[in-house]
């Protein structure tokens, strides 16, 4: 059987659930968020998700000693891909429920259930109920035997018996010995914003300044700094002509890139944080970078981008909202020309 799923403990006591076919494999941690701990093209043996350096924590271990959200998300931030629902950013209070840096959803546990399971594909199911805002978010993954395509529908849906203001969008953070100076990036945005206050400590761009992509004023964003160049970024790819980016390791001859559906995420965050940034939590030795398909800009939490931007989700009771994502790994020494919505990669 190629196309299988195993429970594993990571550690002494987090639940994680691998997935895998012939050609990839990825861990979901069951107890933290369906975090993709891991994502691994098999064929060279390489995980291109970032693991941050204190590690996963179990929830089952120690005493949690964080008084604010931003502290308790960060130290339980093992690196990764989370789902942020349903805030992003920063910590605020909506309808008197105090929303967590980058949501709940990330931070609470999640059932599964396998739907179908042999030769030719595997489809798992998961779920959360959200205890502090009505929701319920889910999510299907599916691998077909052959494919280095992961397929992703994951839905929410409005319990309340009001209309629910939310952000919604995708963390895939990479890093080495994937990401590295030789890493190209190709998007199929045509601009980028800049945070209208994310100074950061290495940061080419200016506040809130549009750029044509790739230039940031003399600076090629498309290419990726190596680990002795400092660099800290936020911004926001946006224009897209359709929904996806590709990130290729020329050296390693191997790329990951993801699709998906701009009509419900027409954003993507862009963060580097490039051994740049001192103190907590980074301590100028975390060499990561995350590109977020999202349905809100900024990265500010809810409350900021009602008043900023107006680019939140409105669910109207018992309302529900989908979305489909592709993740595929290539093969390629130069980059890609775009990627379909069907996960089909067009090298250069």
């Amino acid at each position: 059987m190629t196309c299988k799923a195993t429970e594993i403990t990571l550690g002494r006591s987090l639940s994680a659930l691998r997935i895998e076919n012939d050609l990839l494999a990825a861990i979901i941690l069951l107890d933290k968020g369906a975090d993709i701990y891991a994502l691994e093209y098999k064929p060279k043996g390489v995980d291109v998700l970032w693991k941050s350096p204190w590690g996963v924590k179990e929830p089952a271990r120690g005493f949690d000693s964080a008084f604010d959200s931003d502290t308790a998300w960060l130290e339980a931030y093992g690196g990764g891909w989370q789902v942020l629902f349903p805030n992003g950013g920063d910590a605020n209070v909506y309808k008197g429920a105090a929303l967590g840096f980058h949501g709940e959803a990330s931070m609470t546990a999640w059932e599964y259930e396998i739907v179908s399971q042999g030769e030719r594909g595997l489809e798992v199911k998961m779920q959360a109920r959200l205890s502090r805002s009505p929701y319920t978010i889910a999510r299907n993954m599916r691998l077909d035997d052959g494919s280095p395509i992961l397929h992703i529908r994951e839905s929410i849906k409005n319990h309340a018996g009001e209309a629910m203001d939310c952000m919604w969008s995708h963390h895939p953070a990479y890093g080495a010995p994937f990401l590295s100076e030789h890493c190209v990036i190709d998007v199929g945005a045509s601009s980028f914003v800049a945070d209208d206050r994310y100074t950061g400590f290495a940061n080419p761009l200016s506040l809130d300044q549009r750029y044509e992509w790739p230039l940031a004023g003399a600076v090629d964003m498309s290419k990726v700094p190596g680990p002795g160049e400092a660099r800290d970024i936020l911004a926001y790819f946006q224009d897209f002509e359709s929904g996806w980016y590709a990130i290729t390791n020329t050296d390693m001859g191997l790329g990951i890139g993801l699709a998906w559906d701009e009509s419900v995420f027409p954003y993507a965050w862009f963060w580097q944080e490039l051994n740049a940034s001192p103190g907590f939590p980074f301590y100028k030795c975390s060499y990561v970078m995350a590109i977020e398909p999202a349905s809100s800009i900024p990265g500010q939490g809810l409350t900021a981008v009602m008043e900023k931007t107006g680019t939140h989700l409105t669910l109207q009771p018992g309302e529900s909202r989908e979305v489909g994502m592709k993740a595929v790994f290539f093969e390629s020494d130069q980059g890609v020309e775009r990627i379909d919505a069907d996960g089909a990669a067009h090298t250069k």
